[in-house]
């Protein structure tokens, strides 16, 4: 029965919000087939579309050229079926093949400029604005490094913008990348600086363009701008849809500022960027800033292990010989096809870089610290000032604690008394995390001055937390260490002390501190199971069998997530069999406490655990199992990636059907 075209529409459309990966793109494929086959015709465009659009994000992107061209047929042929959305998706799309085409050097150039002039012949006949094949034309001439790229870009920043323009955010990208090239780095900050204030986003921004300011502020030696922006960019980064170019970037930083264990530990962290990519050319871009950052290691770091799956590399210089190996071929390749020598200047260009050097402070808390002291002084000089207080101009705030404790019970005098109160407050809504940190960091000293321990440990845990999410693991691992340690010290109710073990130890594990974290985690969890006349007392009233019921409660939930965390630090230990046991067990225990979001997570750990450990057919089960779970807590963006792990894991066991089934299966 042929569906009618709201329905053909809505489930487009559930595609259209999957993440990025071969889960979508098989869904994809699926409806594209479906709809030219049955119809409604009216629906065709859009699926055409989506299945473009679901490639060119992809390690499969050199695919979107069929459908492109099937989707661009379909309009020559019906221009009556495509409405509005259609008719621009359709003119947008041609910016992408563009931009695609020229990032594979195999194409000729030919078919690049047919290409170009096809573009500018359509959207001068459907009455579309300049601004994207000015744009186009620009990129193109300086992929090749070709005469008439500066009059170019000049015509791009000037033609009037139209609804077919980059957006606020991509265009100072691009703008910004040229600029840089041709040796204008201030200006190019200078754009990009605009840009970010403007609050400019987009799928990749502002990650991006902060990942570019980064280098352009290291370039003119503006170390206190640099590490602003660098952690602005850290904190940006997980919302980024593709993160191969931003990361590089980052990994090319760090090296050159100083932080050889962060640029590593980035990099272990993205080990697929490394051999995976949409294209060759942004695999040469990758691997450009790597071996800039490699380059600059090998000095003092040469011998330093590395360890990332598909890279033949043991140690940073082989790992430094190995990237140099793979792109010099491709920068080759692109030159050949342009008849220039634009690649093998921008490789003289970027080995040239990895000798300019500038120490830059990173540590959030190192910062924090000093500020903190700074207050603290300024404070005890301020006529009529408490020693310590903290000025409240922002009373009332909800603004949430980043490492998910309520602070708000932590004392009974208001902050207009108290000066530890006060400084929370402060540190819950100012946004500048340096600042942030250093109200944190007083309130913990303050607290820990006035013997309240537990409040000083609170404190203390959460300005760890602020460093952690902008990668300060070396500042937040002690801290959150010496927060535990105030917790314990003042007798603090392990139920509560779990929560900041468990944020501890997600930053133990990226540092690869695994045991002590495993070793604190069942220490919590042998104090949660001690009797309970045995534990610290509570902070609640006195003990009542309703009190007691939702304290028991709380202790089997606080246990069931240091359980979980457990089982990720010994998959992070490369023990993969006892993870996926371990986690198998705790879904079952999230499964019957009704809470199918954590038992899918777990389900998902434990699948991911045993693909790592080579039994793909043992994996598929608990793959399953965490996709019925998603489906029944209704996270669709969760449920899309594991679907993306299954249908990769049931294609290598040569399970076609079962994945197509479950590509299937994501469409309603």
């Amino acid at each position: 029965m042929t569906r009618t075209l709201d329905e053909a529409n809505r489930a487009v459309s559930t595609i259209m919000s999957m993440p990025y990966g071969v889960a979508r793109s098989a869904a994809a494929e699926q409806e594209v087939a479906r709809i030219t086959t049955e119809g409604p015709d009216e629906a065709r465009a859009y699926a055409l579309f989506t299945l473009v659009d679901s490639y060119t994000s992809t390690p499969e992107a050199e695919k979107a050229f069929l459908p492109f061209t099937q989707l661009l047929r379909w309009w020559d042929e019906h221009p009556e079926l495509f409405d509005g959305s259609d008719t621009h998706s359709l003119f947008w799309s041609f910016k992408w093949m563009v931009g695609l085409l020229a990032r594979f050097p195999a194409v000729p150039t030919a078919q690049l400029d047919a290409t170009l002039d096809d573009m500018e012949r359509r959207y001068a006949l459907a009455g579309n604005g300049t601004s994207a094949v000015a744009g186009e034309r620009f990129a193109w001439l300086r992929a090749q490094g070709a005469p008439g790229t500066e009059e170019a870009y000049r015509t791009w920043i000037t033609t009037p913008r139209d609804s077919f323009s980059d957006c606020g955010a991509c265009l100072p990208a691009g703008q910004a990348e040229y600029l840089a090239e041709t040796g204008r780095v201030r200006e190019a900050a200078d754009v990009v600086s605009a840009a970010v204030a403007s609050g400019a986003t987009c799928g990749d921004e502002p990650a991006g363009m902060e990942s570019l300011l980064e280098l352009l502020l290291l370039d003119l030696g503006d170390a206190a701008g640099a590490a602003a922006v660098h952690r602005s960019a850290m904190s940006h980064l997980e919302a980024a849809v593709s993160k191969e170019i931003a990361v590089s970037r980052h990994v090319e930083f760090l090296a050159r500022t100083g932080h050889a264990d962060r640029a590593l530990r980035l990099l272990h962290a993205y080990p697929d960027h490394l051999t995976v990519s949409d294209s060759p050319g942004e695999r040469l871009a990758v691997l450009t800033h790597v071996a800039v950052a490699t380059g600059a290691l090998c000095e003092t770091h040469g011998d330093t292990p590395v360890s990332l799956a598909g890279v033949p590399a043991r140690t940073v210089a082989e790992l430094d010989a190995w990237a140099r190996a793979e792109l010099a071929p491709i920068a080759r390749a692109f030159d050949a096809r342009h008849g220039t020598d634009r690649h093998a200047r921008l490789l003289d260009a970027a080995w040239a870089r990895q000798a300019k050097r500038l120490p830059v402070e990173l540590g959030v808390l190192a910062a924090a610290e000093r500020a903190a002291a700074g207050a603290a002084a300024s404070d005890a000089t301020a006529p009529g000032t408490a020693p310590g207080a903290v000025p409240l101009s922002l009373a009332g705030s909800d603004a949430s604690s980043p490492a998910g404790v309520d602070l708000s019970g932590l004392t009974d005098d208001g902050p207009d008394t108290d000066p530890v109160a006060a400084a929370l407050v402060r540190a819950e809504v100012e946004p500048d995390p340096v600042e942030a940190s250093a109200a944190y960091l007083t309130a913990a000293r303050l607290a820990e001055e006035a013997g309240r321990l537990e409040d000083a440990g609170f404190a203390l845990a959460e300005a760890a937390q602020v460093a952690a999410l902008l990668g300060d693991d070396e500042g937040a691992v002690p801290a959150f260490l010496r927060a535990v340690g105030l917790l314990r010290a003042a007798g603090t109710d392990p139920a509560y002390v779990g929560p900041v073990v468990r944020a501890a130890a997600a930053v133990q594990a990226r540092t690869g501190d695994v045991e002590p974290a495993l070793t604190a985690v069942e220490r919590v969890l042998g104090d949660l199971a001690r009797p309970a006349g045995d534990a610290p007392a509570a902070p609640t009233p006195a003990s009542t069998e309703e009190l007691g019921a939702r304290r028991a409660a709380f202790v089997a939930a606080e246990q069931r997530q240091l359980r979980d965390v457990r089982a990720r630090l010994v998959a992070t230990a490369g023990q993969h069999a006892e993870a996926a046991r371990q986690a198998e067990a705790v879904a079952e225990e999230f499964g019957r406490a009704g809470l199918p979001f954590d038992a899918a997570h777990a389900f998902w750990l434990a699948g991911s655990a045993l693909r790592a450990a080579g039994d793909a057919a043992a994996a598929v089960d608990p793959l399953r199992a965490a996709l019925e779970g998603l489906a029944a807590a209704g996270a669709p963006a969760d449920l899309a990636t594991v679907a993306d792990h299954l249908v990769d894991t049931l294609r290598g066991l040569g399970r076609t059907e079962e994945a197509d089934a479950v590509a299937a299966s994501l469409v309603p």
